[in-house]
């Protein structure tokens, strides 16, 4: 196994996928719309939709066009992810392996005027609120969520947002990603990527490209360096 450093300015995570498992709340919230929009294959949405913005997946899905509409369901299925993802014994929202000692250690990097970490979420600001608080990792001051951005991912808005929030030139900056389209985001804002093999298969994964690519975040520790940034290990097999 090969053992990789290198120093960043920031770290960039994406949530769902990256920091936390969603996968039981969202199957529920898709079948819960099923309800309503009659027709809808489930698996093969499932196959694709991930780390995209919920507008944009009701948009194609669901064949939604009004954008307060979009809104108003957007929100509703993303209400349905949290509280499906207990329903009829499903395990909930969980935190993925090799999280929480990155989150202890960068948590008090978290503020401004500089952070050094930055969560660059699809996800709507109301339910990845939500989730990270039932995974109980802070929100750092910079967070970007789906309405903060016109393009989300794959474009590279999302991230290039994110950068700035940080303060930081995005190619001083760490993606994490687990979704072809983050990783694509990522990519298109200049930034180093690490791809997980968290939510979609190797070959997936591969495609499109990353940096570096391990099976999750216990394959990579993280420190806040004595000058700032971030001191980065990546453990590759």
């Amino acid at each position: 196994m090969e053992a990789l450093t290198f120093h960043v300015d920031a770290v960039l995570f994406d949530m769902d996928g990256t920091l936390v498992d969603s996968t039981a709340g969202v199957i529920g919230a898709w079948e819960t719309f099923a309800e309503t929009y009659s027709g809808l294959d489930i698996p093969k949405i499932l196959s694709s939709a991930h780390g995209v913005r919920t507008v944009d997946n009701l948009r194609k899905y669901c064949g939604l066009t009004s954008e307060t509409e979009l809104e108003k369901e957007a929100a509703r299925f993303e209400e349905a992810i949290v509280t499906s993802s207990t329903a009829n014994g499903r395990k909930g929202i969980t935190l993925l392996p090799g999280v929480r000692p990155i989150i202890d250690e960068l948590a008090p990097g978290k503020n401004n005027p500089k952070p050094c970490w930055a969560i660059v979420t699809s996800a709507t600001r109301a339910y990845a609120s939500a989730a990270l608080e039932i995974g109980g990792i802070p929100i750092p001051d910079a967070f970007v969520t789906a309405e903060d951005v016109t393009q989300g991912k794959p474009y590279p808005d999302p991230y290039l947002l994110g950068a700035q929030k940080c303060r930081v030139s995005p190619e001083k900056c760490l993606v994490v990603e687990d979704a072809p389209s983050g990783v694509a985001s990522g990519l298109a804002a200049g930034c180093t990527v690490i791809g997980l093999i968290t939510s979609h298969t190797r070959e997936q994964m591969e495609a499109n490209r990353p940096t570096y690519l391990v099976d999750n975040l216990s394959s990579v520790s993280m420190k806040m360096g004595a000058n700032g940034g971030i001191d980065v290990v990546v453990k590759i097999d």
